[in-house]
């Protein structure tokens, strides 16, 4: 028997990291950690804290879509990858299991005074801190832990992230999960996750959610630059749905790592390649666009901003702080949840372009302008874009 409960002990250990004594409860900023407890561990015995505890309130700006890791602290989960890490992680982390520190040690940053932030199990899970020494010893010098973990993102009513195995594992094992995809319905059109439904999240509908409240619900959109499933899993969660989780690195994502299996989200029927539909007529010249004639091709586009970029209207909706840090010369930044109120405002004498990160939310906000019969014309820079230093571009 005692063999038994010691085997048990073990394996509780290995999945959340071994149960520890916390030295310090997380703070809204960085602190130094208590001395190491001593006698009375909660699992099999004690750990040394790591020097600087952060809390949930330090993390979330660095786990909230959009993510832009190259301006956000690399949050990382050192829990294993299998049990842990792929069914629920925060939002945008990646994986070096403790256990494996040396093996996978390339995954840190280049970059040794990037901010890191490990976490793990909780206060009483030692793997981050652990690590955190591991990386320090490294030559790191920007280094935290969110000694709350997972368990404290979970309790604060934020959704973990599944990984893309563990997509492609439900999508093997058929599993009772309802994958959604909360992109607009015409880039849904053009490729999802097979078997996913479209429930776009600027037209919500929880009549389209099982009844289950209990099932399993994984929201998708456009990778970690998307804030769309963030924002619908929060309103499935506030409509009581128990088990809701989100894949932050959505649908391009799956495609990369599947590309053999990426394809459009119905079949298409058989028929010759579709030409490119006429240019739109635009208020003082002709707009060039593509198969579908409210999305703007972006080879003119980008032509147009180089030669004359006040020839349109350029709506940026993303979130003002992304807008600011780098948009399309003469671009106003409006985000998407102000637009409706200033939609008539809009000059009316020139083509409108609404722009965002990937597309999608472009999507929403024509769809906006089209619901409330907007004057004028407009159009959707459907493409990813890059922001450099504060210049943007279209991603290749």
């Amino acid at each position: 028997m005692k063999v038994k409960l010691l085997a048990a002990a073990l394996s509780i250990a290995f999945l959340g990291g071994c149960a520890q004594t916390p030295q310090q409860p997380a703070s809204a900023e960085a602190k130094p950690a208590a001395p190491a407890a001593t006698g009375g561990g909660v699992g099999v015995g004690n750990y040394k804290a790591y020097t600087k505890i952060v809390d949930f309130a330090y993390v979330k700006p660095h786990a909230t879509t959009p993510i832009d890791r190259a301006k956000t602290a690399t949050v990382i989960d050192s829990r294993p990858t299998k049990p842990r890490y792929d069914p629920g992680h925060i939002p945008g982390a990646i994986n070096l299991v403790d256990l494996l520190f040396d093996k996978q040690k390339d995954k840190l940053p280049a970059d040794k005074s990037k901010e890191i932030i490990f976490y793990c199990q909780g206060p009483a899970c030692e793997l981050s801190h652990q690590s955190a020494y591991k990386a320090e010893a490294l030559g790191y010098t920007n280094i935290k832990v969110y000694q709350g973990g997972e368990p404290d993102w979970k309790a604060k009513g934020e959704p973990l992230s599944v990984s893309t195995d563990f997509i492609n594992k439900v999508l093997a094992d058929k599993a009772d999960v309802v994958l959604i995809d909360a992109r607009p319905d015409r880039t849904f059109e053009k490729g999802s996750i097979p078997g996913a439904i479209n429930i776009p999240d600027n037209k919500f509908d929880a009549a389209k959610l099982p009844a289950d409240k209990a099932k399993q619900l994984i929201f998708f959109c456009g990778g970690l630059i998307c804030d769309l499933s963030d924002k619908s899993a929060h309103k499935a969660i506030k409509l009581g749905y128990k088990n809701v989780r989100i894949y932050v690195d959505g649908y391009p994502g799956w495609a990369a790592a599947n590309k053999s299996a990426a394809a459009p989200a119905a079949a298409p029927a058989a028929a010759a390649p579709a030409a490119a539909a006429p240019a739109a007529t635009g208020g003082a010249f002709k707009v060039e666009t593509g198969k579908d004639k409210e999305v703007i091709s972006t080879a003119f586009f980008e032509r147009i901003v180089k030669e004359d970029p006040s020839k349109f209207t350029i709506i940026d909706v993303r979130k003002a702080e992304t807008c600011k840090a780098g948009t399309w010369p003469t671009a106003q930044c409006i985000p998407y949840d102000q637009l409706e109120g200033k939609l008539a405002s809009l000059p009316k004498n020139k083509p409108i372009v609404f722009t965002c990160a990937t597309g999608a939310q472009s999507s929403m906000a024509f769809d906006l302008w089209l619901e409330k019969k907007t004057p004028g014309e407009a159009y959707i820079l459907d493409a990813e874009i890059v922001v450099t230093d504060g210049k943007i571009s279209i991603k290749k």
